[in-house]
């Protein structure tokens, strides 16, 4: 009968690192070891890697638990973990946030305000985040929402250049929005 790996989860200066099986929780019977230099020592008992991992006096680790038979490397547990540990920070600092920016515009907005609201969305989409143009409508407006709509496809058509309709013009509740997205 063959062991599940048991995995424990904690947080150690926000990242997460989940634990293999090492040492004594090692139950199954045969293990394919992989020696503290990294060369292959074959397939053997758990109990004789594991007397070979104190004669080292090192730490017997489970690196692979769904391998025929189950891949154990001897190794300094503490450092293989703060190894992950590492890993895991360097490629979350490596991940890109891709963040929506929002333009609010109103239907009787001017030509120069249009223009500065058009810049802004620019830079937003030079950064690589998303821009989410909103025109609200209040009051008296909403009886002008259908005849309003050209602004955003004004809005699109100027930025054209550096941008691309994502989601297009769409009516919620009082007010008309559409995303944009910088070109590739």
């Amino acid at each position: 009968m063959d062991s599940l790996p048991i995995h424990f989860f904690y947080v150690h200066g926000g990242v997460t690192i989940s634990d293999l099986m090492i040492n004594e929780r090692i139950r199954v019977k045969e293990v394919r070891l992989i020696g503290e230099d990294g060369e292959q020592l074959g397939i053997m008992s758990s109990r004789e890697a594991l007397a070979m991992a104190k004669e080292a006096d090192l730490d017997l680790v489970m690196v692979a638990p769904n391998g025929k038979p189950p891949v154990c490397k001897i190794i300094d547990y503490g450092k293989y973990r703060y190894e992950l540990a590492r890993k895991e920070k360097e490629a979350k600092k490596k991940q890109k946030i891709v963040e929506i920016k929002e333009i609010r515009l109103s239907p009787n907005i001017d030509t120069n305000d249009l223009n500065t609201k058009m810049n802004a969305a620019r830079k937003f989409l030079a950064k690589g985040n998303k821009v989410k143009i909103t025109l609200r409508f209040r009051g008296r407006e909403m009886a002008h929402m259908s005849t309003s709509k050209h602004i955003l496809d004004d809005f699109a058509e100027q930025l054209s250049d550096v941008a691309m309709v994502e989601k297009p013009s769409k009516q919620e509740g009082r007010s008309i929005s559409m995303v944009l997205t910088e070109k590739k």
